[in-house]
């Protein structure tokens, strides 16, 4: 390979790029010589590679990714997205045998193994409930939340209070969290105290800040879809696996 360019990408931020594999996955990969650079194996950590080169992964890193699950888990209020605060419990502590779902159609046996390196794709509030996506691909954590995901996100979200006049082409496009315009937001009424929102970014706790910014103030609030994969008829507090004809 040519010499090192300092504007060259390193070859575990190129895999990740061309969907891959996660870098860290691509650091263990590159580790263990999986990783071929034009039919030649890099084993070095750090190497940076033209944007043209052929790059290949062996058998074993393929099989590997293979194995990897992804878990949909229907939260209910008073657990925390991440890790465990304030003596609340982490989401993931749920994933537990009894608790999977009766009617989850995925021939997946549970194993211990599903829980190493399981984190969540995305946040949801303490006080939220719904569709929790927990992945050990690092490829579907970046498609979720990376830097300049477009997936949808949809929420159905109770509100008490009076709507500022044009507070709905607000909630729509126009308000600003954190000096950033939020991007624009499909937002309807549902019934008279329920709207429906549907989202492209997740700024910690967006949708409660924005609906205080129109004077209503959000009682509950449900997230029932990331991109194609809906909540459905997952009961709270349990989990199924992804299938494998899913994608977000």
């Amino acid at each position: 390979m040519a010499e090192p360019d300092k504007d060259l990408p390193r070859l575990s931020k190129r895999m990740s790029e061309l969907g891959l594999c996660s870098r860290r996955e691509a650091d263990q990969w590159i580790e263990k010589g999986w990783v071929k650079v034009d039919s030649i194996i890099v084993n070095t950590l750090g190497v940076r590679v033209s944007r043209e080169a052929r790059i290949e992964v062996v058998r074993e890193a393929t099989a590997q990714q293979s194995e990897l699950v992804t878990i949909l888990l229907h939260k209910p209020v008073g657990y925390v997205s991440g890790q465990a605060e304030d003596g609340y419990e982490p989401a993931v502590v749920l994933v537990r045998p009894e608790n999977r779902w009766a009617d989850d159609p995925s021939p997946l046996k549970f194993q211990p193994r599903h829980l190493r390196g399981l984190a969540p794709a995305g946040r949801l509030d303490i006080d939220s409930t719904g569709l929790l996506v927990l992945t050990q691909d690092g490829r579907i954590a970046k498609q979720l939340i990376g830097q300049g995901s477009g997936v949808e996100k949809e929420y159905l979200v109770r509100v008490k209070g009076r709507l500022a006049g044009g507070g709905l082409q607000r909630l729509r496009h126009g308000l600003t969290l954190d000096g950033v315009q939020l991007k624009p937001a499909k937002v309807t009424w549902q019934n008279e105290d329920q709207l429906r929102f549907i989202l492209r970014e997740g700024r910690k706790r967006q949708i409660r800040r924005m609906c205080e910014l129109v004077g209503l103030v959000v009682t509950g609030l449900k997230r029932v879809r990331s991109g194609n994969v809906p909540l459905g008829h997952l009961p709270a507090g349990q989990w199924r696996y992804l299938r494998s004809d899913e994608s977000f």
